[in-house]
């Protein structure tokens, strides 16, 4: 039997012998917003050896979960990106984000923030009920990175970079604006009046926002 098997015959010991080890949920995480080089991953992910990551991906596109991708040219790039079985483990890694958020309070030391890890948020803090037949495009600026939000008919896609024809432009001018915004900390209107964030187009569309995306 391979180390990696628990000898159950059961769905979830199968699911841990395919995504059970250490950074490969948060492979597939990042991958969740397209496809990524190696170099890419290893960027957000700055703290996995090289031979770790290489082997996850490895081991990833074993079980069918990505796949291996040459761009067209001219990028001469290979890019890796989820298949759509591997797409299928969104639902468990929203559900498993909401469960390990409760846990969360301040950044603990030496911890950092990435795209990924923000896009995650917002997709673990989504509330569809919320959202119901709902159309609208989002791009929320965090500093050093960008987000694209878009409902259409109350589905959400998440993806990093700005977004081609947002309806509302959300701007994050300190550390915890929008962080406060989306737990409840502060209001729409306090925000705007405290420069904690910045909006462009139509500032009624930030109480969707804080509505539709709530820790």
């Amino acid at each position: 039997m391979a180390a990696r098997e628990y000898g159950q015959f059961c769905g979830l010991a199968r699911a841990m012998e395919m995504v059970g080890e250490r950074w490969t949920l948060l492979i597939v995480r990042d991958l969740l917003s397209g496809p990524l080089r190696y170099t890419d991953l290893h960027k957000g992910l700055r703290s996995i050896p090289t031979n770790i990551l290489s082997a996850r991906l490895r081991q990833l596109e074993e079980a069918g979960l990505v796949l291996r991708r040459a761009l067209p040219h001219p990028e001469r790039a290979v890019v890796y990106e989820l298949t759509d079985y591997g797409r299928e483990l969104e639902p468990a890694l929203i559900a498993l984000g909401r469960w390990g958020a409760k846990t969360m309070t301040e950044p603990r030391a030496g911890e950092v923030v990435t795209p990924e890890s923000v896009a995650m948020a917002f997709r673990t803090t989504y509330r569809p009920e919320a959202a119901r037949e709902m159309t609208v495009g989002y791009e929320v600026r965090m500093g050093d990175f960008t987000l694209r939000l878009q409902i259409t008919d109350g589905a959400l896609t998440v993806g990093i970079g700005p977004h081609p024809a947002p309806d509302l432009v959300v701007e994050r001018l300190n550390d915890r604006g929008i962080h406060a915004l989306m737990t409840g900390a502060t209001t729409p209107g306090q925000a705007l009046a405290d420069g904690s964030v910045r909006v462009q187009g139509d500032p009624a569309l930030l109480h969707r926002f804080v509505e539709t995306f709530r820790f």
